[in-house]
């Protein structure tokens, strides 16, 4: 059970399966864990390592008080550290939901680290200044519900926390600084991809069913898969559909 530690902050991440080939990291959503992974990591491990990880705020990793350590930038530095605490120059990047919106911006800034991307509910952020304040706006209210109501603060299956959580104030905090959303760089770039990239989404998960159809429409080459009978964290419900999916994208690349 190895951790990093970032200026005073402990993050926690779990290593899985076979020892060679390019690491396949897995970032969790929004009130997730590495946990959020466990029908499908050592399923996927078969011949590459696979890393999970909990962010900041989140499952075993630390939730400092300070809310500027809550960002979208800390987690991608998060997840470079990771990347080297384990030996790995390059790797296959995924998520789900703010994971896989991660893992897009982990390739902007660093597309010299990524070997392919696996998007699971992911949507690509907004070009839109309003729509992007709305989803801010949503995101601010599920952080003073948190504080206010614990783990039952969102009625919005997307976002509800699970119970391994330690911290209802980290929670909050990733909420305002890492929910959030502040710029169009992501979504913007999604043209610019030159890797290969699996988009995959729940059949039910209806608020993002038109967000991962877009993102693999502006990505070249994207693969588009819809699992039946899913919603949002679609890994979960029907993991061993995903998991089969996920296995034939990995099979493809180094």
């Amino acid at each position: 059970m190895p951790d990093l530690q970032h200026n005073g902050v402990r993050v926690h991440y779990d290593v899985f399966g076979y020892d060679g080939g390019l690491p396949l990291l897995l970032s969790h959503g929004f009130g997730g864990s590495a946990q959020s992974w466990a029908p499908n990591a050592e399923v996927l491990a078969v011949k590459r390592p696979v890393i999970t990880w909990d962010m900041r705020g989140h499952g075993r990793s630390d939730s400092p008080a300070d809310q500027a350590e809550y960002t979208q930038a800390a987690c991608l530095v998060d997840m470079a550290g990771i990347l080297d605490g384990c030996g790995a120059e390059r790797a296959i990047v995924g998520g789900l939901s703010l994971g896989g919106y991660l893992s897009l911006a982990f390739w902007l800034d660093h597309p010299e680290r990524v070997a392919a991307l696996l998007l699971c509910g992911t949507g690509p952020g907004f070009r839109n200044a309003e729509a992007r304040q709305r989803w801010n706006d949503q995101s601010l209210a599920t952080a003073a519900r948190l504080e206010q109501e614990g783990l039952v603060a969102s009625g919005d299956e997307r976002n509800t926390p699970d119970s391994g959580q330690r911290s209802l104030q980290g929670l909050a905090r990733a909420a305002r600084g890492m929910l959030t959303q502040h710029d169009r760089r992501v979504i913007d770039a999604l043209p610019t991809i030159d890797v290969p990239v699996l988009v995959i989404v729940g059949a039910d998960d209806r608020p993002f069913l038109g967000a991962a159809q877009y993102v693999a429409a502006k990505i070249p080459g994207a693969e588009h898969v819809i699992i039946p009978d899913a919603g949002h964290a679609c890994n979960l419900d029907q993991p061993e559909l995903f998991n089969q999916h996920g296995l034939e994208f990995l099979s493809r690349q180094p």
